[in-house]
């Protein structure tokens, strides 16, 4: 994975994170607003809600049909509208506030359990929060990620992205867990895409154990990362 990341770099460079990080209950509903859509409605639907309702003291106690309209943008309104406010009563009911600075004090398998312990909070939820607010050296895996880390050998037989993180996480290089996400995301997006992959652009094709690759021209050398990239980190910022 080392090999990976410093690939990666080389071709897409390095890039920044967020400076200062993102509250992390700001986190958890913006990657919660992600899930099932891309991230450009994501973002929308993320702004939109915080110019309705500037806290989350006023999410929570807005009628239903006020947030579906916030976040229509975001698909799956129904579903996010409830589950956003299911978590906001949550961890009202924990910590006494809308607030999840509490987490920082807590190790990554605590953070972990309090943010599973949520209906609808998952894994890559969880470690969105743990990588992009806590600044922890945490590797979410999301859809691309565990393509093309099945793609390249890393998480042979692993049939989710779960399966997939439990499978890499004592891979990831220390120090590069925020470089190495954010960099395979754009790589799964530009050349190792589920369908049609540009296998001829490549900078892994020697490394890919994916039976179905070809070779359908050379390799570009002077690749640079993309200039509107939608990170989950734009959301919250």
């Amino acid at each position: 994975m080392t090999r990976v990341a410093r690939i990666l770099e080389r071709v897409l460079g390095v890039p920044a994170g967020a400076t200062p990080l993102p509250a992390p209950l700001d986190m958890l509903i913006a990657t919660i607003l992600s899930q099932n859509t891309n991230d450009k409605n994501s973002h929308r639907a993320y702004t939109t809600l915080r110019e309705r309702f500037p806290t989350w003291e006023g999410v929570a106690g807005a009628p239903m049909r006020s947030i579906r309209s916030a976040i229509r943008t975001g698909g799956m309104a129904n579903q996010k509208s409830g589950r956003i406010q299911h978590t906001l009563e949550k961890i009202r009911s924990r910590y006494g506030a809308y607030d999840l600075s509490p987490l920082a004090d807590l190790s990554d398998d605590e953070v972990f359990e309090v943010l599973l312990d949520i209906d609808g909070v998952g894994v890559k939820t969880a470690s969105c929060v743990l990588l992009f607010s806590l600044g922890r050296e945490v590797f979410p895996v999301d859809t691309h990620i565990h393509r093309i880390c099945g793609r390249l050998g890393l998480a042979s037989g692993c049939r989710t992205p779960e399966q997939t993180f439990a499978a890499v996480k004592e891979l990831i290089p220390k120090g590069r867990a925020y470089t190495l996400h954010t960099n395979m995301i754009r790589f799964g997006r530009r050349i190792c895409r589920a369908v049609h992959p540009a296998c001829g652009e490549c900078p892994l094709f020697a490394d890919c154990v994916y039976p179905e690759k070809r070779r359908e021209r050379s390799i570009r050398t002077n690749a640079s990362p993309a200039d509107h990239d939608f990170m989950l980190l734009d959301n919250v910022r």
